[in-house]
């Protein structure tokens, strides 16, 4: 079974976060932020294959609304991670250009649910 660009995108997002957070433990022995990240920034995929089992429609919706909301919990520490100089601006940057990428598919899927629910 082929897995959906969200569910996909998602995960490698997750695998990025990891690798993120180890680097600037070891190199800069932060743990308090990263703690935070590693926890928001993996849920977004957890709760998206979550999703992709959902009971109903409705709560389908509500995983993919958690994980919204995990989304921009993430993207809340990764900015303080870059204004506190824990991450460099390239880091940053890839982050938050795949985080708003999967912003915009969870918008998109709970949009185009929402609306086939009410017709």
């Amino acid at each position: 079974m082929k897995k959906s660009p969200l569910v996909e995108k998602s995960y490698l997002f997750a695998i990025k976060i990891v690798k993120s957070v180890y680097l600037v433990q070891n190199s800069k022995k932060e743990y308090i932020l990263t703690k935070q990240l590693i926890r928001s920034g993996t849920a977004i995929a957890a709760l998206i294959s979550e999703g992709q089992y959902a009971q109903s429609p409705a709560d389908f919706i509500n995983k993919f609304s958690v994980s919204l909301k995990e989304a921009n919990e993430t993207k809340f520490w990764i900015n303080l991670l870059k204004d506190t100089e824990f991450i460099d601006i390239h880091v940053f940057e890839s982050l938050i250009f795949d985080l708003e990428e999967i912003i915009s598919m969870l918008v998109s899927s709970i949009k185009t649910l929402k609306s086939k629910m009410s017709q």
